[in-house]
């Protein structure tokens, strides 16, 4: 009996055995590296086994017929393969190819600095870094200036990068385009921005070689994506010697919406009256800012946000006459200023994405200029009599823009939509026989882009765009495409390159035109390499710009500065260095950046190609960074050096025009410092925190020159400097609901 049973059991195991198949072999990545952890099965059923250290695999089966073999690992494509299990297999050989990954992918960064939250390889700063920079003033592109490519230019507002004039840098917040970013602060005092650096969450500086969405920028852009949805509600007051501001966020029970409002005041008045100006105010600085905002969680991923802002300031002081000795300058603003923002982000199913936007400026701007005496009454003296005018100029600006964004396999994905921009600037100037002379004009300009991410490899990437614009000022259309193509050299190191082509219109100051004009053109070339590591970022790049096309300015009617065609041209090139290191000394942080220029360009009535006045050959950042816990002080430093900018007296000699005069103004150095107290930190469960604050501008009051004037006959000149050489600012901050201690830390208003 015993035999009959062992017989049966050993019948049963051969036949179960024969009907058994081995499947086995190994699994390796396009570089010939096993791939541990790999799946194989058979599709619809459970047989399979996973890949040991050594990529290789081995497991039974009871299939039978003709079947697929499913073969997956993460960080990889799968893939299926045919077989046939009625027949003998011998094992397999498979090769896997990379999946890209956002954490692993190279990343497109050639000519572009990213502030931002997000660890990405282009990101060197994050959002707070942004207005931690002494030197900056809570404003953030002075923050920026600190970056390789910006200049270090004091007597206009504006970013002037890798050569451009400050008309070609172009700000876009959530997409669309800003218009009057910059208070306006007078003759050759630069004005700050507008807007609270703590609206933002991410900051892109693009030096050149940007994305086909924006366009009408021949230099650079700056993209600013505000903040979504609060934390919490909570609520902040601040106290300075120059303001007052209140602030409040509500958000919901549900965490899907929020509204918030806040409200500031600045007068400049007891500063001035502290440290003395160059400009004799006779009405000081002042300046009303309102800000308010709503946000609605549309869907898991889609938001609808808007954001608006008013603003209203005025002005005015007197400084000795250039042109007649013994009689005062005047010169009085009063602007009132608005921005709404209304944007909307939305996913439509699977792979289709939606990003829409309209923004509305308005800008009124009262200027009034007049020639006085010196008990400061207002004369007409003979030659002289264009010291006395009025200009009322307004501004109407409407951007939109909407982009539909389809995600493909990977990490690529294909975009494009259009942009539509409307600009009204009506002006009335009267002069001082009380004669009025309006202008008008009206300018609309559509664009239609597209562009396509292209993920070969967690190595290899492109983008590939082009963009199509067209204005009706101009009666022209342009095509301009732009390539940019990443490869990744190591694990922490990549190599980039960009090309470009960047169209913009003529200032509108020039126009109009009395002759047919053209779009302004640069080329841009740019090659980078970058390593970066969780403490330490290095940048080199290299760049070419060719500038064709440029506006070229005379005089038409006896009215200097008039648009007579657009035969300008230029170039500039040089190379750039970036280091930031959080690693070497323990809790310090700290970075370096070089900027190296040759540029040359023949527009406006420059007789000749000639390196404008706005450009140094060489410019340099140092930005420290330390926070002392156990006095619960932080310590920043900042230092800025530009080398010798040229400067020009460029006169109309008989239809032509020449140098009076030229030559250039000494090397520029900055020293900032500020310090920031914060009693509260370490404290559990508190509900309220404060800030103290003291920083310095230029600690070591150097005397720093930006350019030179000239007297409308050139007899004389003077030289352009800051309004005073040292700022000191003082205040405390206070916030309630939410620990917002790290933010007024860094803050440094």
């Amino acid at each position: 009996m015993r035999l009959f049973f062992f017989l049966l059991l050993y019948f049963i195991q051969v036949n179960v055995l024969k009907a058994q198949t081995e499947i086995s072999g190994q699994i390796k990545d396009n570089k010939n590296k096993p791939i541990p952890g790999a799946s194989v099965t058979v599709k619809d059923s459970y047989d399979g086994g996973v890949a040991d250290s050594t990529g290789r695999f081995k497991f039974i089966t009871t299939e039978k017929g003709q079947k697929l073999l499913v073969v997956t690992a993460i960080g990889y494509k799968g893939f299926e393969q045919e077989i046939n299990l009625d027949a003998p297999l011998q094992p397999f050989s498979f090769t896997m190819k990379e999946e890209p990954d956002e954490l692993k992918a190279v990343v497109i960064s050639a000519g572009t600095f990213e502030a931002s939250d997000r660890k990405r390889a282009a990101a060197v700063l994050t959002s707070l870094d942004v207005v931690t920079t002494a030197s900056a003033n809570g404003d953030v592109t002075g923050a920026l200036k600190t970056l390789p490519g910006a200049q270090q230019v004091g007597e206009s507002e504006g970013l002037f990068v890798r050569g451009g004039a400050a008309a070609e840098t172009k700000i876009f917040i959530d997409g669309t385009l800003v218009n009057k970013f910059f208070f306006q602060a007078g003759p050759n005092i630069a004005g700050y921005g507008r807007f609270n650096p703590f609206l933002f969450k991410g900051t892109v500086f693009s030096t050149g070689g940007y994305s086909a969405l924006y366009g009408q920028a021949l230099s650079s852009a700056v993209i600013l994506e505000s903040i979504d949805l609060p934390e919490q509600t909570s609520a902040s007051l601040g106290l300075t010697v120059l303001s007052a501001t209140a602030g409040y966020q509500q958000l919901n029970k549900k965490k899907t919406a929020s509204w918030g409002i806040n409200y500031d005041y600045t007068n400049l008045g007891l500063a001035f009256g502290l440290v003395k100006q160059k400009q004799d105010y006779f009405t000081v600085p002042a300046f009303h800012n309102i800000e308010g905002n709503f946000r609605i969680k549309t869907s898991a991923s889609g938001m609808v946000k808007y954001y608006g802002n008013f603003s209203n300031n005025h002005l005015g002081f007197t400084t000795p006459s250039i042109d007649a000795p013994n009689y005062l300058d005047k010169f009085a603003l009063k602007n009132t200023y608005q921005y709404h923002n209304l944007s909307w982000r939305e996913r439509l199913g699977t792979y289709w994405r939606l990003a829409a936007g309209v923004s509305y400026t308005n800008n009124k701007d009262n200027i009034n200029g007049a020639l006085q005496d010196a008990s400061k009454k207002d004369v007409t003296v003979n030659g002289l009599e264009f010291k006395n005018f009025a200009f009322d100029k307004r501004g109407h600006y409407v951007n939109t823009k909407v982009v539909f964004d389809r995600r493909l396999p990977g990490l690529s994905a294909i975009r494009f939509g259009s942009e539509y921009n409307f600009s009204d600037d009506p002006s009335v100037y009267t002069d001082y026989t009380n004669a009025s002379y309006k202008t008008s004009l009206k300018q609309h300009t559509t664009a239609l882009f597209a562009e396509s991410d292209i993920y070969v490899t967690n190595n290899v990437a492109a983008k590939v765009g082009t963009r199509l614009e067209h204005s009706s000022y101009l009666d022209k259309t342009n095509i301009a495409p732009r390539l940019s193509l990443a490869y990744k050299l190591g694990k922490e190191s990549q190599a980039s390159l960009a090309y470009g082509i960047f169209y913009q219109n003529p200032e509108t100051q020039y126009l109009p035109a009395v002759s047919p004009l053209d779009f302004s053109k640069a080329t841009h070339y740019i090659a980078q390499y970058q390593k970066t590591t969780s403490l330490q970022v290095f940048r080199v790049e290299g760049f070419y710009k060719k500038y064709e096309q440029l506006l070229k300015t005379g005089t038409l009617y006896n009215r200097e500065g008039q648009a007579l065609s657009s035969n300008g041209f230029g170039d500039a090139k040089g190379f750039e260095l970036f280091w930031r290191d959080k690693k070497t000394v323990k809790n310090f942080d700290y970075w370096v950046s070089y900027s190296y220029l040759d540029t040359k360009r023949d527009y406006l009535n420059f007789p000749f190609a000639i390196t404008p006045n706005f450009a140094a050959k060489h410019t340099a950042s140092l930005v420290m960074k330390k926070f002392v816990l156990p006095i619960k002080t932080g310590f920043n430093l900042s230092y800025n050096y530009a080398s010798s900018r040229p400067y020009y007296n460029i006169v109309n000699s008989g239809g032509s025009y020449k140098f009076s005069d030229r030559g250039e103004v000494p090397d520029y150095h900055n020293v900032s410092f500020s310090l920031n107290y914060v009693p509260t930190v370490g404290k559990k469960d508190a509900r309220s925190f404060v800030v103290y604050v003291l920083s310095v501008n230029n600690i070591l009051n150097l005397k720093q020159t930006y350019g030179y004037q000239y007297s409308y006959d050139g007899v004389r000149k003077e030289a352009i400097v800051p309004p005073s050489r040292m700022f000191v600012f003082i205040g405390a901050f206070f916030s309630f609901g939410i620990d917002r201690t790290q933010d007024a830390i860094n803050a440094n208003l």
